[in-house]
């Protein structure tokens, strides 16, 4: 079996790739891959580490905003578009894929829409309830869409297209460690333990938050153990604020980090998670079976994580507020109630458990086997 895989520009579109990759393989060891990507996307680094060919194509999206610097962004997608088709039809015809799946990003575009002209067997991945133009304009054309919730229906011709809810493969070893156990290797105890991040590279707005959360806490003496991952929008800043308020990075009760390298443990430890809410993220929320206060990053295509949280939100499985409205009064607030009331983390939890889809391996197998016939 020959599979080509399409999808770049962020880690949210080509680390499901890769992972549809590896799920394949899994059950078919044979199989060859080749992924097609932009030179200048997480991809071309990211699919060369997990040991997979990758070609690549030049595509760029087009700029909404007039200015200068966005006309000549836009001459330029004109140009790659010009050529795109040529390219996708050399990638193709060289491989010669049995079947194409496409998870987002533009240079899935070009390829996916190729290869289904060429009358290859197609799928597409949406990971968002907000899809993205790509997949909308793709779901179109191919044979079989794969989504990561329902909810991304409302978005979609749904009357066009054959579909799975097929979740988001999620990182090993999530789920993989008790409570109890993770709390043991933090050197925690079993009070309650917060767990928050903006990602690798931070979130100004969750950074700012946790330093007053922590204060609060601290301050207190309150039984909380506490985790932060501050990233490199906060390595300057956010020892500095501890610092000044006499407060350890790392003691009996804290863990604050740049990175957070071992979140499978630091998740499995957590009874609350305060986050973004990020395709990703979320499925390992759901998966680890977590209760979270998510604060969607307003900047993403098509407002998509607010979407994404509002599937937690409305499901009762998280507390859900926009950035505009983040005050540390208020996550103050919430943090206290669930403090005095434990039990309202347990019903959450149970609510983000009970949205996991824990088969999609066999989910997605059964998409390509479908594709295959």
């Amino acid at each position: 079996m020959r599979v080509l895989l399409a999808g770049g520009g962020t880690g949210g579109h080509i680390n499901p790739a890769l992972a549809i990759a590896d799920i394949i393989k899994s059950k078919y060891p044979d199989a060859e891959f080749l992924f097609a990507g932009t030179p200048n996307g997480m991809e071309a680094r990211l699919v060369p580490q997990a040991g997979y060919k990758i070609e690549f194509i030049k595509v760029a999206g087009f700029q909404r905003k007039l200015s200068l610097k966005n006309i000549k962004r836009n001459i330029q997608a004109v140009s790659y578009l010009a050529v795109s088709g040529k390219r996708a039809k050399k990638i193709i015809s060289d491989f010669k894929p049995d079947i194409a799946i496409g998870t987002g990003g533009y240079v899935a575009g070009p390829i996916i829409r190729m290869a289904s002209k060429m009358g290859i067997p197609s799928a597409i991945h949406e990971q968002n309830a907000y899809p993205g133009v790509t997949n909308k304009l793709l779901s179109k054309e191919v044979n079989h869409v794969m989504l990561t919730v329902k909810e991304a229906l409302e978005y979609m011709d749904s009357k066009s297209f054959e579909y799975t809810v097929t979740g988001l493969p999620v990182r090993k070893g999530i789920s993989s460690v008790t409570k109890s156990d993770a709390r043991k290797i933090l050197g925690f105890d079993n009070n309650m333990c917060i767990l928050s991040f903006g990602g690798s590279l931070g979130a100004g707005c969750i950074n700012d938050t946790m330093q007053e959360v922590i204060k609060w806490h601290t301050e207190k003496n309150l039984k909380i153990n506490h985790i932060h991952g501050y990233g490199g929008m906060g390595k300057d800043t956010f020892p500095e604020a501890m610092k000044k308020y006499g407060i350890p990075l790392k003691s009996k009760k804290l863990r604050i980090t740049e990175y957070i390298n071992d979140m499978d443990i630091c998740m499995a430890a957590a009874d609350i998670i305060i986050c973004r809410s990020g395709a990703s993220t979320l499925a390992e929320l759901e998966t680890a079976g977590k209760a979270s206060i998510l604060i969607p990053s307003p900047i993403v295509a098509g407002n998509h994580q607010y979407h994404n949280a509002m599937v937690l939100g409305k499901a009762g499985a998280s507390i859900v507020i926009e950035q505009k409205d983040v005050t540390s009064e208020k996550i103050i607030s919430y943090l206290e109630d669930f403090y005095n009331n434990p039990d309202k983390l347990e019903v959450m939890s149970y609510n983000s458990a009970k949205l996991a889809v824990n088969d999609t391996p066999q989910r997605i197998l059964s998409v390509v086997e479908k594709l295959l016939k």
